[in-house]
């Protein structure tokens, strides 16, 4: 069942609206949706160091030619088990490498993680977008089958690719 909606007041300042109304239209939505947005994203921000349930996609850009850190990198994803559910790796040019983890577990110890891989030297730069509110128990599709009526070859947990 929805939420039913609610109307409220909020009083901004004239520039303030001018610049949100800005972002409203290049986003081709409404107000409402924008504010419902920002609540979201600002009341997940305040979960996270609460422990609850979350997942995450953890990004980073790296040096691969660092002494160990693909290697580091990877050690840390398989003592995660079964918390990392996919992993993509991309070449960007001959030095740097992106990767884009998606793990799940406690909001707090997904900041943990995040934290302790974007401090490993040769990582350039990255981020960690943590995802709350989405209950305790995952949502799995048993008997899925992709748009041409298939079911796919392997179930459960993506395979993370390694790096030779």
């Amino acid at each position: 069942m929805k939420d039913p909606l609610v109307r409220f007041g909020v009083a901004l300042e004239t520039s303030l609206l001018r610049d949100l109304d800005a972002v409203v239209r290049a986003r081709g939505g409404t107000r409402s949706e924008l504010f419902r947005d920002l609540a979201r994203a600002e009341v997940g921000r305040h979960k996270v160091p609460k422990a609850v349930d979350a997942v995450a996609t953890l990004t980073l850009v790296y040096d691969h030619h660092v002494r160990d850190l693909s290697e580091r990198l990877t050690e840390l994803q398989h003592e995660l088990g079964e918390q990392v559910r996919a992993t993509l790796h991309v070449h960007i040019n001959h030095d740097l490498c992106l990767e884009v983890i998606v793990i799940r577990g406690r909001s707090d110890r997904l900041q943990g993680i995040a934290d302790r891989i974007l401090a490993l030297r040769g990582v350039k730069q990255g981020g960690i977008e943590i995802v709350t509110g989405i209950g305790e128990h995952g949502h799995a599709h048993p008997h899925a089958e992709d748009d041409h009526g298939r079911r796919p070859a392997m179930r459960g947990r993506t395979p993370h690719r390694h790096r030779t």
